[in-house]
C-alpha cells in the first residue's frame, strides 16, 4: 500500500504536471500497487470543493482511495490523526517545499508519531536553478534548516531525469539513496487527436501558450520575444492565473507589442479539451525557466503542434528530431528567428513537421522502460 500526500489531484487540472503525473501513475501501476492519496478538496485558486466528493472521507476514485482535505482538516492534528489510522508500507511526498503534504508529514515522522515506513520524496524540479531563484532566500532558508534538522534522513529520492539526479546530489550529497524515474505518460489513448490537417498560410502564424501564468513559466520572456517578427501573429494564452503581479507586468509587455502581434488571453483549458485546442494553432511556445517533465510538451507533439521550448525541460535534441526546437534563454535572437522561420512557412512544410511531431509523441507514449523505472522505484521503497 503507498500512501500518496499531494497538493492537488484529480479531478483538478489547474495545479499542472503533477495532477496528471500522479494520476497517469495511479491508472498504470494501479493494478499491481495499492494507492491511497491525501490531498486538498479543490482546485488550485477555487473556493469551491470539486463537486460530487465526499470531503473529509476516504472515497474510491479511479483505482485509488482518495482522502479530499477541506481547508479546516489541513492541520497538524488533523494529518497525524490520518497517518496514524491509515494503513500502508510506503509514504510518498510529491514536493520538497509543501508545507501540509510533506513538511508535516516528515516532522511526525522524525517525532515518531506515526508508523516508521519507507518515505520517497518526489521534489518535482524544484531543485533547478529557476525554480529556487523565485523566493530564494526563504527556499535556501529552509533547506538549511531542513538538512540541520535530518527531516530528509533516510528517505529515497525520486530523480524524474539525470539533470534532477544532478540537483538532488548538489543539495544532499552524493550517498543518499535516489532512483531516477521519468514521469509516467498517459496509457495511448488518442481518441479525439485526429491527423492536423490545419492550412499553414505563409506570412501568418498562430501560436498558443498553454501553462500556469507565473513566473516560471516565463510568458513575459515569450511575448518580448514577438516583438520584430515580420508578419501577421496571433498570439493566444491559455492557462490560471497564479501570480496577479506577474499577469500585470505580462499585460504591460502586451501593451507595448506592434499592432502585427494580437494577444488574447483565453482562461484556463480543461484537460480534456488540450488536445483539440493545441491542433488549432501552428507551434506550442514555452520559454520556461525550467520543467520537471513537461505533460504539456507531450501533449503538443502528440496532438501534432511543433513545439519551441527553452533548453531547460528534459525534452532535448527536438530540432534534429523534425518535431520543434529547444533553445538557450541566454540567447533570444535564436528564438526569433525560429518564429520568424514559422511565420514564413507555407502549410505542406508545416504538415511534415506536424506529422513528425504526432509520430514521435505516440511513440514517447508506447515507451515501456518508464513504466519499469517507476515500478523499481516502489518495489525499492517496499523492500527496504
Amino acid at each position: 500500500m503507498v500512501l500518496i500526500a499531494c497538493d492537488y489531484y484529480f479531478p483538478g487540472y489547474k495545479g499542472g504536471g503533477p495532477i496528471r503525473t500522479l494520476a497517469n501513475l495511479v491508472e498504470r501501476l494501479g493494478d499491481e500497487f495499492r494507492f491511497k492519496i491525501i490531498t486538498r478538496d479543490r482546485d488550485f485558486g477555487d473556493r469551491e470543493s470539486y463537486p460530487g466528493i465526499s470531503v473529509n472521507s476516504w472515497q474510491n476514485v479511479g483505482k485509488a482511495e482518495v482522502f479530499y482535505s477541506s481547508p479546516q482538516n489541513l492541520s497538524l492534528l488533523a494529518l497525524y490523526r490520518l497517518l496514524k489510522a491509515a494503513d500502508y508500507d510506503v509514504i510518498y511526498l510529491n514536493s520538497f517545499f509543501s508545507p501540509f503534504f510533506t513538511i508535516m508529514p516528515l516532522l511526525l515522522r522524525q517525532l515518531r508519531l506515526i508508523p516508521q515506513v519507507p518515505v520517497i520524496v518526489a521534489p518535482r524540479g524544484e531543485f533547478s536553478c529557476g525554480a529556487l531563484a523565485l523566493k530564494g532566500l526563504k527556499k535556501r532558508i529552509y533547506l538549511k534548516f531542513a538538512k540541520m534538522l535530518g527531516l530528509y534522513r533516510s528517505v529515497i529520492w525520486q530523480a524524474s531525469s539525470e539533470y534532477e539526479e544532478v540537483d538532488i546530489h548538489r543539495w544532499f550529497g552524493d550517498n543518499v539513496s535516489l532512483v531516477v524515474a521519468p514521469d509516467l505518460p498517459p496509457s495511448v489513448n488518442t481518441v479525439g487527436v485526429r491527423s492536423s490537417c490545419r492550412e499553414k498560410t505563409a506570412g501568418s502564424l498562430k501560436i498558443i501558450f498553454i501553462s500556469r501564468i507565473s513566473r516560471m513559466k516565463n510568458l513575459d520572456g515569450a511575448l518580448t520575444m514577438l516583438k520584430g517578427l515580420n508578419g501577421k501573429v496571433q498570439f493566444n494564452i491559455y492557462g490560471p492565473l497564479e501570480d496577479m503581479d506577474y499577469w500585470m507586468k505580462c499585460k504591460g509587455v502586451i501593451g507595448l507589442l506592434p499592432p502585427n502581434i494580437e494577444v488574447q488571453y483565453r482562461g484556463v483549458a480543461p484537460h480534456n479539451q488540450v488536445y483539440a485546442v493545441m491542433q488549432e494553432h501552428d507551434l506550442f511556445f514555452l520559454p520556461t525557466l525550467g520543467e520537471n517533465f513537461g505533460h504539456v510538451i507531450l501533449e503538443a507533439l502528440v496532438a501534432g503542434c511543433p513545439v519551441l521550448i527553452s533548453n531547460k525541460t528534459p525534452w532535448c535534441g527536438l530540432e534534429e528530431k523534425g518535431v520543434g526546437w529547444d533553445l538557450p534563454l541566454e540567447q533570444p535572437e535564436k528564438f526569433r528567428t525560429v518564429l520568424q522561420k514559422f511565420l514564413d512557412m507555407d502549410t505542406q512544410t508545416h504538415r511534415l513537421l506536424s506529422m513528425q511531431a504526432k509520430k514521435y509523441g505516440l511513440q514517447y507514449l508506447q515507451d515501456e522502460k518508464v513504466i519499469k523505472q517507476n515500478h523499481a522505484l516502489f518495489k525499492k521503497a517496499i523492500v527496504q
